[in-house]
């Protein structure tokens, strides 16, 4: 659609420009720590592209405005640009400071959600879920659900944000499996809304895949998990045909990567869970899958190592977005979809985790490593 293809234009144009204005210069943008547990690139990044990304769906406020695309199109768009902005803002700090610790961050992503809940009604008000039901009957529950559900994505999308494209293109799938369901439900508005939030982000993977030239950074992971929230919720509001677990299914990786993420800190290890490291599954297919590349330090072998870590991951987001589209007003199917999504993450990672992965899924060039 238009509307797509303009919000890519003007992000990949907005990021280019802060690709090449930060290129020799702007270092307080940049990540200078290559050493700790989730780092992988080789030089410093610019990590401001969620800059990019929130001023281009700006742009798309103006332009849809003077287009008269659709009624209420920028309206809803400079809603969700308003209510996202503690969220994108406290994202922002933490990559300008290095300063921000992750609960502020998780408290400004909570702060949008119940913006959003105010000025676009988007409450939780229907589960499907046994025990949720009788909390969102009440109207302060079905506003704390959303609270909880948004500010989780927000910051599910900041987790899996560790390599080039993966972040991104996993919301751009997410994104197109919502656009897919309105319009099967001929929501022209929610379809545009999450067409262009696509858009918007595939503008910046555009720069940011493979070759990592600019990152998406806490404000704009933060901002796009939120965004890409509050589409969904706009659509379960819109059309009741629609299961509240289809959102859940599509965007089940970030989601279920963030709860494991928990479990696996703070019940297995006894660590708070706000404690980084290395041992993310992206981090564990860009260590032990890639098994040609490890020992190699070079910049070179380090940037392709990163470039092919992502697909790995888009393939297992794709598991649970393709059933989602399929099944979206069949909440029974779609349960069962997300308890084996569940079942088969937590195989992939217990085999990878104990060096025992098939085969197939390693790429080897000339003898593996020793371990």
């Amino acid at each position: 659609m238009l509307q797509f293809l303009a919000a890519f234009l003007v992000s990949a144009a907005l990021t280019l420009l802060v690709v090449r204005a930060l290129r020799n210069r702007g270092q307080v943008t940049k990540d200078h720590d290559l050493t700790g547990p989730q780092k992988v690139h080789a030089q410093p990044v610019a990590r401001v592209g969620g800059l990019s990304v929130f001023a281009a769906l700006a742009g798309m406020v103006v332009l849809s405005w003077v287009a008269h695309w659709e009624a209420g199109l920028s309206r809803h768009l400079l809603l969700l640009l308003a209510c996202g902005l503690p969220a994108f803002a406290a994202g922002l700090a933490e990559d300008l400071t290095k300063r921000v610790p992750p609960l502020p961050r998780l408290v400004a992503a909570a702060v949008s959600a119940l913006l959003a809940v105010h000025f676009l009604d988007t409450a939780i008000r229907r589960t499907d879920i046994w025990g949720l039901e009788a909390i969102v009957a009440f109207e302060l529950g079905a506003a704390l659900l959303a609270m909880v559900a948004v500010a989780g994505m927000a910051n599910a999308v900041n987790i899996i944000d560790g390599f080039n494209g993966l972040a991104s293109m996993c919301v751009v799938m997410i994104l197109l499996a919502v656009a897919y369901v309105a319009g099967e439900t001929g929501d022209r508005l929610v379809l545009l809304l999450a067409l262009i939030g696509a858009g918007a982000t595939l503008g910046f993977f555009l720069w940011n895949y493979p070759h990592g030239l600019i990152f998406l950074g806490d404000g704009g992971a933060y901002f796009l998990g939120f965004y890409t929230a509050e589409v969904a919720l706009l659509l379960l509001l819109r059309n009741p045909t629609v299961s509240p677990l289809f959102p859940l299914l599509a965007a089940v990786y970030p989601v279920f990567e963030t709860v494991f993420t928990v479990y696996r800190r703070r019940i297995v290890r006894g660590r708070a869970i706000d404690m980084p490291d290395g041992v993310h599954l992206h981090s564990l297919v860009y260590r032990r899958l890639l098994r040609w590349a490890v020992g190699k330090q070079d910049a070179a072998a380090m940037t392709r190592r990163n470039a092919m870590t992502a697909p790995y991951l888009w393939m297992l987001c794709m598991l649970a977005v393709v059933p989602s589209v399929l099944f979206w007003d069949d909440s029974r199917v779609l349960g069962v979809f997300i308890v084996l999504f569940a079942a088969v993450y937590v195989s992939l990672y217990s085999l990878i985790i104990r060096f025992k992965s098939p085969r197939w899924l390693q790429l080897r060039r000339g003898s593996p490593p020793r371990r």
